[in-house]
């Protein structure tokens, strides 16, 4: 043989192990990268695509109405949430078991402890803006009469509100809603879960990638020795980067269920390290979704957000009465019915965001032993999950795309093998 053709040889596994190395990093990229669209929208798109079939639609790119690429994960962010709430927390049994674990009592106190310097300053600010000249009048000692009474009553106001939140709590608060929106809103925390969980496996498929393409890559270079035809670098080339990527996405997440294959033990990357993933993942989950700073948002500002001012605004009322005690008649003989009920009403409306507002704290050192709780919970619940189910929870999110993934490995094969003959010819 000619030394340019030993050399054509001698380069095709590593030309076919660059082209798994390539295929698999490209692979990785394209699973997390760019966290929001980038491309060209363009006007009219998404109804051509309807023209294809329902996978081509929901090509990350088509999906966005135009032409470009979100990473498919951070473009499955409400799927993935879905599926978090429905595979994983839902588990717990529902929104008011869930509230349960948050331990309301120290919820409550908590409020209590955060707000109690405030309560005073609130009840100045309202009756100053409805009725200055009540505030004036009243004696230094009726005003202080107000505000001990205010404070001593304040703890059980808050432990009722908080029981009341409980009573309507699968009313008030939609957990799937909560993830699905937390997560919209910042795609990269899909991504964060994902890197989180499966950086060791990620980095193994790339560095596999060029060992199995190198390996695919001798016999191709066999083959390509008896036919002399440009046309099995390409076709050889398409086949290893399709392969590739296959097999990639088969080892981590299959067999599902243990197996002995070749006398050893395999099973999907993911799936045999479910305790330890299920750890990060929910560390992930307890630090940036599931927290009580989101909760107390939610409540204050979801969906139902208007039942839950209402409620509190509905605690708080006869609570001032009591405060003002014995001289309510005569408060209201003076500055008049309405005027009266308009200073509670004030009252109420802001000791809403006065007794929630602790709960939206993410620095406190409460809501950070709370983040433990919930993460230890998840994760206990994670651990318990059958392998199908937590194999369903992580692959749920990437299944949909894994054709184009694998597409996109024989396009790869098939730009290689035609590199090596333009470079080799």
């Amino acid at each position: 043989m000619k030394t340019a053709e030993i050399i054509s040889l001698v380069t095709i596994p590593f030309f076919s192990g660059a082209i798994g190395y390539v295929t698999n990093w490209t692979g990785v990229w394209m699973l997390f990268e760019p966290v929001r669209f980038k491309g060209v929208r363009v006007p009219g798109l998404r109804k051509v695509a309807e023209l294809f079939p329902r996978k081509v639609q929901d090509v990350p790119g088509i999906m966005n109405g135009g032409l470009g690429w979100q990473g498919i994960i951070p473009s499955r962010a409400a799927k993935m949430g879905s599926i978090a709430v429905d595979k994983g927390i839902a588990k717990l049994g529902g929104a008011s078991e869930f509230y349960e674990k948050l331990e309301p009592e120290k919820m409550a106190q908590h409020i209590v402890d955060s707000s109690r310097n405030d309560i005073r300053e609130l009840v100045d600010n309202a009756v100053k803006r409805e009725h200055p000249q009540l505030w004036r009048e009243l004696t230094p000692d009726l005003r202080e009469a107000v505000h001990e009474r205010v404070e001593r009553q304040f703890p059980d106001i808050v432990h009722s509100v908080t029981d009341e939140i409980g009573n309507n709590i699968d009313q008030l608060l939609d957990v799937k809603l909560m993830v699905i929106r937390k997560i919209e809103e910042r795609p990269e925390l899909s991504n964060k879960i994902f890197k989180s969980v499966g950086d060791k496996e990620f980095r193994f498929i790339i560095n596999f990638g060029f060992f199995f393409g190198f390996a695919c890559g001798i016999p191709t270079a066999g083959i390509f020795y008896l036919l002399h035809s440009p046309f099995t670098l390409i076709i050889l080339g398409m086949i290893t980067g399709w392969v590739t990527n296959w097999l990639a996405i088969w080892m981590i997440f299959e067999p599902v269920e243990e197996r002995r294959i070749l006398g050893k033990r395999w099973q999907g990357l993911f799936i045999k390290r479910q305790d330890e993933v299920s750890d990060i993942y929910a560390e992930v989950i307890a630090e940036d979704i599931i927290t009580l700073e989101n909760i107390g948002d939610e409540l204050l500002h979801g969906a139902s957000a208007d039942r839950t001012r209402t409620m509190v605004r509905t605690a708080l009322r006869p609570a001032i009465d009591d405060a003002v005690g014995g001289i309510r008649p005569l408060i209201r003989l003076a500055v008049g019915p309405q005027e009266y009920d308009a200073i509670r009403e004030t009252v109420a409306l802001e000791g809403v965001e006065y007794t929630m507002t602790p709960l939206r704290d993410s620095d406190s050192e409460f809501n950070r032993e709370q983040s433990k709780r919930i993460q230890k919970l998840i994760a206990e619940r994670m651990r318990e999950m059958s392998a199908q189910d937590f194999s369903d929870m992580l692959r749920s999110v990437v299944r949909q795309d894994e054709w184009l993934l694998i597409a996109h490995g024989a396009v790869l094969g098939i730009v290689g093998g035609g590199l090596h003959v333009l470079l080799f010819p």
